[in-house]
């Protein structure tokens, strides 16, 4: 890469705080993969590692001899890596990065032992075995001795809701934020006064989930938390810095509540073409909300409407009759 271009891919932020895009650009991911270094001086955390491009490498090493001062040094250049979800934009990186990490130490032949950096990343739930099993060629290709295993050997130390890091610049707290994914976490930055949200709110568009009750209660949640751990600034994992983030969170769950009102008012009415079966589908629930959008947007709002009628379901407020995928039989309690 050319030095301009690598340079216009890094972004200091705050004193302690620098971005690095991951050189993913794309439909879903916008200009690419955010990935955040913390601290003020070694050892450094970093969040996120990208998916494995190898663009990203020079740039990393770019950063991190952007900021690391002259000399030799007893510390490692980075501690610590953390994981925001399992997706592979987030994750797939980490091979390439952890032998960055050593090369880079090695090349500065301080004569003392590597220190490896520690892994962290929220645990996924038993039951989410699909999940794990894309993790898993990635945590095998990881290179002989680059990191530092947990307690049980495992190559992730598990995060916990609340939970604490101290760094060179001051601290900052994981909060469990699922919804996006089972996984998904944001990190208080409080020296920033600002929440890294990874997918969970993008610095563009509307982000994705997998559950949206649980996602709708994270939102709330991200909003409960400003209550006692002011922040306005988000970091997110795709797209630029928000400014103006609690405002961005209410606009998301306002979405959101928007469109299951929607859905609700499409449900009181008569089924279009219907015969004895006097029920709509996700299908032609989505036909009539989506009616004046383009046909190719159809299909990706069926999944939105699936995990909307899912919710419903889960609140008590409509049952699922027959059927299977976009074909299948949605009815208000009420009517039943």
């Amino acid at each position: 890469m050319e030095a301009l271009e690598v340079l216009a891919s890094i972004t200091r932020l705050s004193p302690s705080i620098v971005r690095v895009v991951a050189q993913n650009p794309g439909k879903f991911t916008l200009q690419g993969t955010n990935t955040y270094i913390i601290g003020r001086q070694r050892p450094y955390t970093l969040v996120d590692t990208g998916e494995g491009k190898e663009q990203y490498v020079p740039v990393l090493e770019a950063a991190l001899k952007e900021l690391l001062p002259s000399g030799k040094s007893d510390n490692t250049d980075v501690s610590d890596i953390i994981i925001s979800h399992w997706h592979g934009d987030h994750v797939g990186g980490l091979p390439s990065v952890l032998a960055l990490l050593r090369r880079l130490w090695d090349e500065r032949d301080t004569g003392l032992p590597f220190t490896p950096p520690r892994l962290h990343k929220f645990p996924l739930p038993a039951n989410k075995l699909s999940e794990r099993s894309d993790l898993s060629p990635i945590i095998n290709s990881l290179p002989l001795n680059s990191f530092t295993p947990a307690s049980d050997h495992s190559a992730f130390h598990d995060l916990h809701d609340g939970q604490e890091f101290i760094t060179s610049s001051g601290s900052f707290h994981v909060l469990h934020t699922p919804g996006h994914t089972h996984d998904s976490i944001c990190l208080f930055i409080a020296e920033d006064r600002a929440l890294y949200t990874a997918d969970t709110v993008l610095g563009q568009g509307t982000a994705v989930f997998e559950d949206l009750q649980l996602y709708i209660s994270s939102l709330r949640k991200m909003l409960d938390y400003s209550r006692s751990n002011p922040y306005e600034v988000l970091y997110p994992g795709h797209g630029p810095v928000v400014s103006e983030g609690t405002a961005l969170i209410e606009t998301y769950i306002k979405h959101r509540l928007e469109r299951e009102a929607q859905v609700l008012e499409v449900l009181q009415t008569t089924p279009p073409n219907s015969d004895d079966n006097l029920s709509w589908t996700t299908w032609t629930i989505v036909s009539k909300i989506y009616q004046g959008y383009p046909d190719s947007l159809w299909t990706p709002a069926a999944h939105s409407i699936t995990l909307h009628m899912q919710k419903l379901k889960a609140d008590g407020i409509v049952k699922q009759l027959d059927g299977e995928g976009v074909h299948t039989r949605w009815a208000l309690n009420s009517k039943l």
